[in-house]
C-alpha cells in the first residue's frame, strides 16, 4: 500500500467509527460524533464565479502534511442567478464534484457550504433580491424556497456520498441577531429538506451572530455547530478595510497578549472565555463543535500572529474541537499570504510559511 493509499483508507476509517452517533438529543434524535477534523477553506468558491475550479495540489499538500478536512465556501450565484433563483446549471457544479472526488483520492473530507445562499450573504446581503431575514413575511418565505430550493438539488446530486466523506454546512455566518427565532426557523426548514432527500448526511449549522454564539434551540436536530476564531479582531482583521472601525477592539499595532482600548487583557484565559466556555451549554448536550473558519490576516506582525494562533489551538486541542483555517493560499493562509515579515521556504514554487505551518501541525 502506497503512502497516498494508507492516508486515504485511514482517513476513511477514523471517519466510518467516529460518525456514528452518540448522546441523545431531547426530542430523540441522536448527536452524531465526529472525528478532530483540521484543515483549511478552500475559498475560491465564495465568490461565485462561473470559472470556479480546484487545483489537485491544494488536496496533495492537505494530505502530504497530514491535515484532512476541506471546507469548501461556495456561492450559488456560481450555478444559478438571483434574478432567477429557481433555474441552475448543473454543468456549473461540475468542480464541485470534481473536488469531492479529488477529496476521495487524498483521504481529505469535504464539508460544503453555502457562502451565499439565496436571501442572504454575511457581504453584501443587499444584493439579493429579497432576505430571509427581517424582511416582509411573503419576501422571506420566498427566499427560504429558494434556499430549499438549492439543498434540495445538492442533496440529491450527492445522495451516494457517505457522510463520512461529505457534510453539508447550511449557510455562512448568520447575522447578528436579537433573538434565534428566526434562525432556528430557516434552519430547521433546510435540515428537513435535506433529509428528506438524504436522511443521514452530516448536518453543520454556523453558531448566530456571525458564528459566535450556540444555537440552543437546534440541539434537538442532532448536528453539528460551526463557531469561529476570528476573536479579538485587532489581532486576526488588523487593518482589514471590510471590518467597521467599530468593531475592533484596538486600532493599535497588534501584539500577543493585548489590551484592547477598554483596558481588558487579551491572553488565552479570554479567549477561553469568549470562544470556549461561552459554547459549554451547547457541548454539554452532547452536541458537537467544529471551528469552521479562523485565521490572521498579513498586517498583523507575524510574531503576534503565531503567539495568538497558539494559544487558540491549545484551547481546542484541549476541547477535542477541529478546525478549519481561512484559509490555505492567500493573505490568511500559509502559502502566498503575502506577509512582508516572513522568511518563506521555497514550496513547489510558491511562498510556504514553514514556522505557521508547524505550529498547525502541532496542533
Amino acid at each position: 500500500m502506497t503512502r497516498r493509499e494508507f492516508i486515504t483508507v485511514s482517513a476513511a476509517a477514523a471517519a466510518g467509527t467516529l460518525l456514528p452517533s452518540c448522546a441523545t438529543a431531547p426530542a430523540g434524535r441522536r448527536q452524531p460524533r465526529i472525528p478532530r477534523w483540521r484543515g483549511f477553506n478552500l475559498s475560491g468558491g465564495s465568490r461565485g464565479t462561473r470559472a470556479l475550479a480546484y487545483r489537485e495540489t491544494d488536496f496533495e499538500w492537505m494530505a502530504g502534511w497530514r491535515f484532512n478536512f476541506a471546507r469548501l465556501p461556495l456561492s450559488y450565484w456560481a450555478w444559478s442567478d438571483p434574478k432567477d433563483w429557481m433555474k441552475i446549471d448543473d454543468n456549473a457544479l461540475k468542480p464541485v464534484d470534481d473536488a469531492i472526488e479529488m477529496g476521495r483520492r487524498h483521504g481529505v473530507y469535504i464539508n460544503l457550504c453555502l457562502h451565499r445562499i439565496p436571501g442572504y450573504c454575511v457581504n453584501g446581503r443587499e444584493l439579493e433580491p429579497h432576505q430571509l431575514f427581517d424582511s416582509p413575511p411573503d419576501q422571506m418565505q420566498l427566499a427560504l424556497e429558494a434556499a430549499r430550493h438549492h439543498w434540495r438539488h445538492l442533496a440529491e446530486r450527492y445522495r451516494d456520498i457517505p457522510s463520512s466523506r461529505l457534510s453539508f454546512d447550511l449557510f455562512n455566518e448568520p447575522p447578528w441577531m436579537p433573538d434565534q427565532s428566526r434562525y432556528v426557523e430557516i434552519a430547521r426548514a433546510l435540515i428537513a429538506t435535506i433529509r428528506e432527500v438524504s436522511p443521514d448526511r452530516l448536518i453543520v449549522a454556523d453558531g448566530a451572530d456571525i458564528g459566535q454564539t450556540p444555537v440552543m434551540g437546534l440541539v434537538d436536530e442532532g448536528i453539528v455547530q460551526s463557531t469561529r476564531g476570528y476573536l479579538p479582531k485587532m489581532i486576526s482583521h488588523y487593518t482589514a478595510a471590510w471590518v467597521p472601525a467599530r468593531e475592533f477592539e484596538s486600532l493599535e499595532r497588534p501584539t500577543w497578549p493585548m489590551v484592547d482600548k477598554n483596558g481588558v487583557l487579551w491572553d488565552r484565559e479570554k479567549l477561553r472565555a469568549e470562544l470556549i466556555t461561552k459554547w459549554k451549554p451547547l457541548t454539554d448536550q452532547g452536541a458537537p463543535v467544529h471551528v469552521g473558519e479562523w485565521g490572521c490576516l498579513n498586517k498583523t506582525p507575524h510574531d503576534a500572529c503565531l503567539g495568538w494562533m497558539t494559544d487558540l489551538l491549545a484551547l481546542w486541542k484541549e476541547a477535542g474541537w477541529g478546525w478549519a483555517m481561512w484559509n490555505l493560499r492567500g493573505s490568511f493562509g500559509i502559502v502566498d499570504s503575502g506577509r512582508a515579515d516572513v522568511a518563506y521556504e521555497d514550496f513547489q514554487g510558491h511562498k510556504l510559511d514553514r514556522k505557521m505551518l508547524d505550529l498547525l501541525l502541532a496542533g
